[in-house]
């Protein structure tokens, strides 16, 4: 399962793995329990872990670099229902965070979807971008022009009534 295919939906807890996207939503994954559902976008909305930032006290810092001090600390990852030790963990295995603004929910919530990720053995890291050459146009496609038309008539208003 790859990181950049995760996402947090609203008004669900967990993690899903993005399957497939429509127009009006898209059909997920849950990690937890491997469960696939169809989930409208008019009633939740989609975060990709990707794209999801936590403030620090410098600039805001992926996710996955927090994720990756939770890996490479010998620290024990607390309780989830544990608010208080919550904190002093991230205390400890990732100083930097601004403990102001980022609440004790969301903390919670990175606990519970490292502990997600761990158990589904996924590999934690941003998707490589390919990076375009900036001397070579990105899209090499002819421009064609619309040819002028030449007997346009003015539009005529049906709604006003004839003079007499």
């Amino acid at each position: 399962m790859d990181y950049n295919k995760l996402i947090s939906v609203t008004g669900l807890s967990g993690l899903y793995e993005l399957v497939s996207s429509k127009a009006d939503g898209g059909i997920v994954r849950s990690l937890e329990d491997k469960s696939t559902k169809f989930v409208s976008n008019r009633i939740h909305s989609f975060s990709h872990l990707e794209t999801i930032e936590v403030f620090t006290k410098k600039d805001n810092v992926n996710l996955t670099e927090v994720f990756t001090s939770m890996k490479n600390s010998s620290e024990v990852l607390p309780s989830d229902k544990d608010a208080a030790a919550i904190k002093k963990y991230f205390e400890k295995v990732y100083p930097e965070m601004d403990f102001e603004r980022v609440y004790a929910s969301d903390m919670k919530k990175m606990v519970k979807w490292y502990a997600s990720l761990v158990a589904n053995n996924v590999d934690i890291k941003l998707s490589d971008m390919p990076e375009q050459d900036t001397a070579a146009p990105a899209i090499d496609t002819p421009v064609t022009k619309a040819k002028p038309t030449t007997n346009v008539k003015a539009a005529s208003n049906k709604n006003v009534p004839a003079k007499k």
